[in-house]
Order: C-alpha cells, then sequence, then structure tokens
C-alpha cells in the first residue's frame, strides 16, 4: 500500500504562521509602495535632469565604484585570510570587521572625521603636508568603503567556510602552489560569492548616509551623493526628492534580484 507523502510546502508548518508573516511582508513593502504611488511620473526626466540631480547622482555612481574596487581590493583577500584562520587573533579581526555592520552610521562617520579630518589623529600629519582628506570626495570614498566591505568580507567568507578544504586539499596534493590554487581552483569556486558580495557592497556604498555627511559634508558636486540630495529636498521639493528616491530603490532592487541568483548559482554549484 502507497502512503500518501504530504505537501513539502505545508508539512510542519503551522496555518497561524502566514499572518504574521503577510503583516510583515506588507509593513515592509507598503512605503515603498507609497513612493511608487507618489512619484510625479510626468516630471521624473525633468526632475533627475536637474543639475543638482545629475551632480549628486554622477557622484553617487563614481565614488561607490571607486569604493567597490577598493572594497574588493583589500576585502577578499582579508576574507580568503579569515575563512581559513581560527584562534583568538581570527576571532577579533572578525569582530572588528563586523563592527561597522552594526554601527550607526554617524559614528562611523564621526570616527573617520577624529582619525583623518584636519585635526584628526592622522589628518593633523597629513594636513602639514598639504593632504587634506576630510569634507572632499576621497572622504566620501573612504566612508562608503568603512561600511560597505564588510560585507564583502563576511559573504565570501562564509562562502569559502562552506565549500571546505577538500578541492584544495586535491590541488596541493597534486602539486599546485598555493597562487595557482587560489587563482585556478579557489577564485573561480567563489566566483558567484564574490560577485554577490560586490553587488551588496556597491549597494551599501550608494545607500550611505551618516557616515558620509560627518566626514565628507554636504558640498555639490564634490561630496554631496545621492542620499544627501533627497535628504536636502525632502522638504524644499518633494518631487525631486521622490524621483531620486525611486533611482535608488531600483537600484536596490535589481541589486537585491542579481545578488539572489548569484546566491542560488552557488547553491546549486556546491550541491552534491
Amino acid at each position: 500500500m502507497t502512503v500518501p507523502m504530504p505537501a513539502s510546502g505545508g508539512a510542519g508548518r503551522p496555518r497561524w504562521l502566514f499572518v504574521p508573516a503577510v503583516l510583515a511582508v506588507l509593513f515592509l513593502a507598503v512605503p515603498l509602495l507609497g513612493i511608487v504611488a507618489r512619484v510625479p511620473w510626468a516630471d521624473v526626466p525633468a526632475l533627475l535632469t536637474t543639475r543638482s540631480s545629475l551632480d549628486a547622482l554622477g557622484l553617487s555612481l563614481l565614488t561607490c565604484l571607486v569604493a567597490t574596487a577598493i572594497s574588493l581590493a583589500l576585502g577578499l583577500p582579508l576574507a580568503l585570510v579569515l575563512a581559513r584562520a581560527d584562534g583568538r587573533l581570527a576571532g577579533l579581526v572578525r569582530t572588528l570587521v563586523t563592527i561597522p555592520m552594526v554601527l550607526p552610521p554617524v559614528v562611523a562617520g564621526l570616527a573617520l572625521l577624529i582619525t583623518f579630518g584636519r585635526r584628526g589623529v592622522l589628518g593633523a600629519p597629513l594636513a602639514v603636508l598639504g593632504i587634506e582628506v576630510g569634507f572632499s570626495t576621497v572622504a566620501v570614498v573612504m566612508a562608503q568603503v568603512f561600511v560597505a566591505m564588510p560585507f564583502l568580507v563576511t559573504a565570501v567568507e562564509g562562502a569559502l567556510r562552506a565549500t571546505g578544504t577538500g578541492v584544495e586539499g586535491a590541488a596541493a596534493t597534486l602539486g599546485a602552489s598555493p597562487t595557482y590554487t587560489l587563482r585556478r581552483v579557489t577564485l573561480p569556486l567563489l566566483a558567484p560569492s564574490i560577485a554577490a558580495g560586490g553587488a551588496l557592497t556597491f549597494a551599501r556604498a550608494l545607500g550611505e548616509f551618516g557616515a558620509t555627511i560627518t566626514f565628507a559634508g554636504s558640498l555639490q558636486g564634490v561630496t554631496r551623493t545621492l542620499p544627501l540630495e533627497i535628504y536636502l529636498l525632502r522638504e524644499l521639493d518633494t518631487d525631486a526628492a521622490l524621483a531620486l528616491a525611486l533611482v535608488l530603490i531600483v537600484v536596490a532592487g535589481l541589486t537585491v534580484a542579481a545578488t539572489g541568483w548569484l546566491s542560488r548559482r552557488t547553491v546549486r554549484r556546491s550541491a552534491p
């Protein structure tokens, strides 16, 4: 006799869970839909092509691309080292990497200002040499890297830990050098995770506000990124603020969709 199997979608899942689940979805979705509903669609092209909007959009894209590149150049090696490291020192480094993810952005900006500002610990000696970091475009990039790079490090480290050391060990057994194994085995294996982490880093940098305004200020064409422009326009020109907010929502949605697709691809590749 064949015993009917319960549908996998409802196995062990009380129906009452769907009530708070739907409420959670509505709580997250309704404010976003509210922006979409209030956007003056007929005026969006004109609102997005004003001088200040174009400056903010161009500056945001430029600094976010640079911040993502720096995060990859520095964060990827850190993630590779941490994934194969244990002990107290590795635990301390992981804690330091995680702290910027949970700090209020304004505190992150204050930490950067105290360190690299004109009177900061490192900023004062740099100022003597004629190098001004605070309230410059460089400060925007530094603020974005500070708050966004940890997302890349944690994503790649977690993916590498999940893959184990079997493939790398087999390559070493066959006589491959550590550099060759990294280039031909580890990095190709982690490619989807690196891409997903890079996308999250870009999205986090694009939405950065608190650390940027604290460390870099808000000077049009120099440090005023898209979130800062939206903040300034929210009372002066609500329609323009909504149009720029729509840009951020679209970019964030595309980034999340790409990250999800890359994550599913990683799971399929790691499945036996």
